[in-house]
């Protein structure tokens, strides 16, 4: 049977459950006007095609929690190598899309966004040195030099397309860094040199002619609409539209009005359409399904703490619901407009993929904690060292 091969964090299991419902039926719902735009009404168009990524997105997730997790380590130790090229790579050939180069171009339309690799990437390489080093943790030669390289040049590399993601990542890094007891005043100069890396390129970007500048000008007015109120705030306008009219209880499933005004109804602004037709009910289950994903982290890195697989694992958890926040945020006025997807929900490509190999990843944590339990084996020695 079927069930029987599906091992690991049950509550975990669950959550994933319920966000790929909610993803099947506010993707169906939202695309909509996209349907009668490009595939001349053909509403399950865009519905199936989201259905089929989904679906093989949660067999990689079920495939990647049957391999024990340390076999990760040296893998994505050599694919985050094979990552930085690839970004370099999406920044002069990427496919061209409002002024940005985030993604190279596969078959059936679809896209590969090397940010996605790269961000996975990067955090089970620090999630690998972090347990490596945890004996000389504290020194900065040792330790911290050889986690900061790899973050900077990862960081800087996507910065240029996508300052959202590139911002997410180094966060999330310095938080792993933190958890992991890398000296704090490290950490803080780590965050000097990226402020004053930031300024600098945007103060180059600046200095260029308009049409050069790259995403410099819309960064800057994404910035003074959300801090002024002012110019055009149309899609915030729409997700606050769609959000208010929600209530509490919603529209109920298909009947949103907003997803004919909203642009990106189905990726960028799909927690506005769920709150809209689920209301604050709706929403606020949503939002308890990504904190609940973080506390499973959380307990996992109670059981094996300063391990490969605690920091593998709250590297991951923390990545997913740190995205989603940001999405939910931005859908709420919050904070600036950003273009992070809202993970497994929005529609997507290889997105979903990523995101369903994290959550494979951090299940697989969970089975092998499950197991030896049963066994009685102690995780203090169960470390990166044990992987090929």
């Amino acid at each position: 049977m079927v069930h029987k091969g599906i091992k690991g964090d049950k509550v975990i299991w669950a959550v994933v459950l319920f966000l790929s419902l909610f993803s099947v039926l506010a993707v169906y719902s939202s695309t909509g006007t996209l349907a009668y735009k490009f595939q001349g009404g053909n509403t399950t168009h865009y519905m199936l095609k989201h259905l089929i990524i989904l679906v093989f997105g949660l067999v990689l997730m079920y495939l990647a929690h049957k391999i024990k997790y340390v076999y990760y380590s040296p893998v994505f130790h050599i694919a985050l190598w094979i990552s930085i090229p690839l970004l370099l790579l999406t920044l002069f050939v990427g496919v061209d899309l409002n002024e940005a180069r985030r993604s190279l171009p596969l078959a059936f339309n679809l896209t590969f966004q090397t940010s996605d690799l790269a961000k996975l990437t990067l955090i089970i390489y620090l999630a690998r040195l972090l347990t490596k080093k945890q004996h000389t943790i504290k020194d900065f030669r040792s330790a911290f030099v050889p986690l900061m390289i790899p973050v900077l040049l990862v960081v800087f590399l996507i910065l240029p397309a996508n300052l959202s993601t590139a911002a997410m990542l180094f966060i999330i890094s310095l938080v792993l860094m933190l958890i992991g007891g890398i000296n704090w005043k490290y950490i803080l100069g780590l965050v000097v040199m990226g402020a004053f890396v930031l300024g600098v390129f945007i103060f180059i970007l600046s200095q260029l002619p308009d049409n050069q500048q790259g995403r410099l000008i819309t960064w800057k007015h994404r910035i003074e609409n959300h801090i002024n109120k002012t110019g055009d705030n149309y899609q915030v306008d729409q997700a606050m539209i769609a959000i208010a009219s929600g209530g509490f209880f919603g529209k109920m499933p298909g009947n949103s009005t907003q997803r004919n005004f909203l642009p990106h109804p189905y990726s960028d602004f799909i927690f506005a359409i769920i709150v809209e037709e689920y209301g604050l009910l709706g929403g606020g289950f949503v939002v308890l399904l990504y904190l609940i994903l973080l506390f499973r982290a959380v307990v996992i890195v109670t059981k094996i703490p300063k391990t490969f697989g605690a920091f593998l694992s709250i590297g991951v958890a923390f990545s997913l619901v740190f995205q989603a926040m940001i999405n939910m945020t931005v859908a709420v006025g919050i904070v600036p407009v950003t273009g992070q997807p809202l993970p497994l929900v929005s529609m997507g490509g290889t997105s979903i993929w990523f995101t369903s190999l994290s959550l494979g990843i951090l299940l697989s944590v969970s089975k092998e904690i499950m197991e030896n339990q049963k066994k009685e084996i102690p995780y203090e020695t169960e470390t990166v060292e044990d992987s090929p």
